[in-house]
């Protein structure tokens, strides 16, 4: 293998509607044991940095307002995916001091882009159509990154030396509210945003009783990261704000929507 570093993105990703019965196996298959495997092969091969790309589920599901995860907090994965992804962040801990080989850990955020797939799609999706949404009054905090800073921050880790052995958190820097990211994402679309303001509490109340308490923790509960660390030793700052972040993405769905 003629390369010195190598980014490991690839995993069995967060499932939404899991049919697997011990999903915890098939996400280690791929999450725990594929990362392993390659790593050691590229180890063998003469690699000197493994760059890996975690998760915040790592972290955990939620924090609580203005109280964000740093890199260095106690891991509390809630989930088969994040559980298998601090297991592959272990293993490769433990082969890199067998190794010698440089691990580099990032844990994003929800990634968003050009082709952005899933629930931020859909979201955009809604918006677009018109279609009232009962989130005009959701005063939560959230951290995102867009794909564009995500990529910066692995460049910055391909060669600094201060990334060795070390475990990052990113994020665009700025955190929204689900009220504001959907205005900031209609502004985008060149739409108006149709939000009614109904409280937190009572959107909480109705998706617990529909069987969708995890799409409520997502819309109404925080998430938020502090990124001090990944300034203060890489130096590194958003380069795109979350405006012409929004905006890149829009653009792309409404040409292929």
């Amino acid at each position: 293998m003629d390369a010195a570093v190598v980014v490991h993105a690839a995993a069995r990703v967060h499932v939404m509607r899991e049919v697997e019965q011990d999903a915890l196996t098939e996400f280690r298959k791929v999450n725990v044991e594929g990362t392993v495997n390659l790593a050691r092969q590229a180890a063998a091969a003469g690699v000197k940095r493994f760059i890996f790309i975690s998760s915040i589920k790592v972290n955990g599901e939620q924090t609580d307002f203005d109280k964000p995860f740093t890199a260095d907090d106690k891991p509390a994965p809630s989930d088969a995916y994040g559980v298998s992804k601090k297991e592959a962040e272990d293993a490769l801990r433990v082969l890199s001091k067998e190794t010698g080989m440089e691990v580099v850990i990032i844990r994003p955020t929800l990634v968003y882009g050009p082709g952005v797939k899933a629930n931020f799609r859909n979201m955009m999706a809604w918006l677009k159509k018109g279609i009232p949404l009962p989130f005009g009054s959701i005063h939560n905090k959230r951290s995102l990154v867009s794909l564009d800073n995500l990529v910066s921050l692995i460049m910055v880790c391909i060669e600094h030396p201060n990334a060795a052995g070390q475990t990052f958190l990113v994020s665009d820097g700025i955190d929204l509210s689900t009220t504001e990211l959907l205005q900031c994402t209609a502004k985008a679309l060149g739409v108006k945003s149709r939000l009614v303001p109904v409280p937190a509490k009572m959107l909480e109340f109705f998706a617990v009783a529909l069987g969708r308490r995890a799409l409520s923790q997502r819309l109404c509960g925080s998430l938020q990261v502090d990124i001090q660390k990944t300034r203060h030793l890489l130096g590194w700052y958003p380069a795109v704000s979350v405006e012409d972040a929004l905006d890149k993405t829009a653009k792309e769905f409404l040409e292929h929507h």
